[in-house]
């Protein structure tokens, strides 16, 4: 029996557990509107492998719609409360909404809804809003948060004992707004919820086109701060930075 996690770029990562395939804010193209993937390839196909995705909230990089009809039409997809009035028919019929707190389940995988701290509106002008969530998913004697996008929040102390965290420490543009955690900021995370590892997501994928020649500081990586601050922060935890496509093994 094996574990795994595989981040393919921004908040898009696999959590695998012994077969059983959970991606998380699925992005699998290489443009959203305005912003363009600037790290590492697209994912593989075999990102597209995928028994459930778990959706945090209704941006459209991390609900991306052309991404999710990309996905397999057995993939079941998880999302909050009052997400479906925005899919199409034939997504928000496999849809299955949560409110913090809720569960479901995904071949033996369970799959509980946490805070998170974010803008849930789909965009500033949008009449359509949901909840943002985060999530615990358990299976295999594993624990992982997916924190989607998210502050800092009281409730990150009582999450339970997690063996993963994934937890955004960027952004992707020359600054972070309200709702976000920068890498100092993602390391009180870390200290507040005690995972056994930690990895760094949402940072260093998408960017703004030429943003990169006019403010080339910006992509100095957050991730090595990230883990400099967490060694002081959580010592006991260890920080797994993965490259796009790259896997960490959570076996027990």
């Amino acid at each position: 029996m094996s574990s795994g996690i595989t981040w393919w770029g921004h908040s898009c990562a696999t959590v695998d557990y012994d077969g059983v395939r959970l991606l998380t804010d699925p992005l699998l193209t290489s443009r959203v509107g305005h912003l363009y993937r600037r790290r590492g390839p697209l994912p593989r196909l075999e990102a597209r492998a995928a028994d459930a995705a778990l959706i945090s909230h209704m941006h459209a990089d991390h609900l991306h719609i052309p991404s999710l009809r990309m996905l397999p039409e057995t993939t079941v997809l998880v999302a909050p409360s009052g997400s479906r009035a925005l899919l199409p028919d034939d997504l928000a019929e496999r849809c299955v909404e949560l409110e913090q707190g809720k569960e479901t389940e995904v071949f033996g995988v369970g799959v509980r809804a946490v805070p998170a701290k974010h803008s849930g509106r789909r965009h500033p002008w949008s009449r359509h809003s949901a909840p943002t969530l985060g999530y615990v998913v358990t299976g295999n004697k594993r624990v992982t948060w997916f924190a989607g996008d998210t502050d800092l929040f009281d409730g990150m102390a009582n999450l339970g004992r997690l063996d993963a965290a994934l937890l955004p420490i960027g952004g992707w543009g020359p600054t972070l707004g309200p709702g976000h955690l920068d890498p100092e900021r993602a390391a009180e995370a870390v200290r507040r919820s005690a995972p056994e590892v930690a990895i760094p997501i949402h940072y260093g994928t998408l960017w703004p086109v030429g943003l990169d020649k006019v403010r080339p500081q910006l992509f100095l990586g957050p991730e090595q701060e990230f883990a400099r601050r967490v060694s002081e922060a959580s010592p006991d935890t260890r920080v797994r930075i993965l490259g796009p496509g790259e896997t960490a093994d959570l076996t027990p």
